[in-house]
């Protein structure tokens, strides 16, 4: 452009950036800079948005396994090519995103990262598992969509150790089940290949699939059924729990409390005494007040 410093069109497009991220060291440099040569542009006119970018985040710093800043001189620093030659990529990636909450440091642990070398291993031990079906079955629906649902949000908020958490959790339903059927097989997939991209593509061509994980589009879920039909709550006499019972999420007052005084670990404990007081918290606990 030979009338500005760009041109409209170029700005409009470009500006302002949508994600600025950097280490906690560029807060008084990159981003001091930038927003100061930008703010002077804008207040010449010269720039259409007084903020260059529209988000700001800063990552932690990986610490070696002392708790110290990895450094040539204290021999501690990892080499990420041995990481890779010892566990694979994959492993290495998803340790990285597992290792903790983006914006904090955390502590690199040779232990932990064989845990996330073997929950690969189990990953693609559980194509041998794979069943038939289109749709997802009862038994692990809400469990889906949960994990669905909360994936998402994580990886938006930047949350992937947590996200990596419930994949976790989603496999090992899986494996209570004695294995995983087709859709839903291909819906961790597709949740699990951004922390884990050569393993998930591998093992969706090995199943003949379509085309590649990367490809496909990202899973929805149903926030009806994110929500268990089913809530586990402590049976109490007088405080102290006796026993623990999954009743239905929409259960009354009077039904949980009439549940509760029949049921078998209870109902000899209360017999012939006098009842004070009926406390229901629903979805948590029915506690009995009783007297002599």
């Amino acid at each position: 452009c030979e009338t500005g410093l760009a041109s409209k069109e170029a700005l409009d497009y470009w500006m302002p950036v949508d994600w600025y991220n950097g280490g906690m060291e560029h807060t008084t440099l990159h981003l001091l800079y930038s927003r100061f040569w930008h703010q002077f542009l804008y207040d010449q006119g010269l720039v259409p948005v007084p903020e260059p970018y529209l988000r700001r985040t800063s990552h932690g710093m990986i610490l070696g396994e002392g708790g110290e800043k990895m450094s040539k001189s204290r021999g501690n620093v990892v080499n990420p090519d041995d990481i890779v030659k010892a566990y694979g990529a994959d492993t290495m990636r998803l340790y990285e995103v597992f290792i903790g909450d983006f914006e904090k440091a955390a502590v690199w642990s040779t232990t932990s990262i064989k845990g996330c070398s073997r929950f690969l291993d189990r990953v693609w031990a559980l194509q041998d598992k794979v069943k038939g079906g289109e749709v997802y079955r009862p038994e692990v629906e809400v469990l889906i969509h949960q994990t669905i649902k909360k994936v998402t949000g994580d990886i938006d908020s930047l949350k992937g150790n947590t996200a990596v958490a419930q994949l976790m959790t989603l496999t090992n339903k899986f494996y209570e089940l004695d294995g995983v059927n087709k859709a839903e097989f291909k819906t961790f997939l597709i949740l699990l290949n951004p922390f884990a991209p050569h393993i998930t593509e591998e093992i969706w061509e090995r199943h003949a699939y379509g085309g590649t994980v990367t490809g496909q589009a990202w899973p929805s879920y149903d926030e009806a059924k994110t929500v268990e039909d089913t809530v586990e709550i402590v049976l109490q006499i007088n405080g102290r729990i006796k026993a623990r019972v999954d009743i239905p999420r929409d259960l009354g007052k009077e039904e949980a409390i009439s549940l509760a005084r029949q049921h078998e670990q209870i109902a000899p404990e209360i017999d012939g005494k006098r009842l004070i007081k009926e406390i229901y918290v629903p979805g948590r606990l029915v506690n009995l007040v009783v007297a002599g």
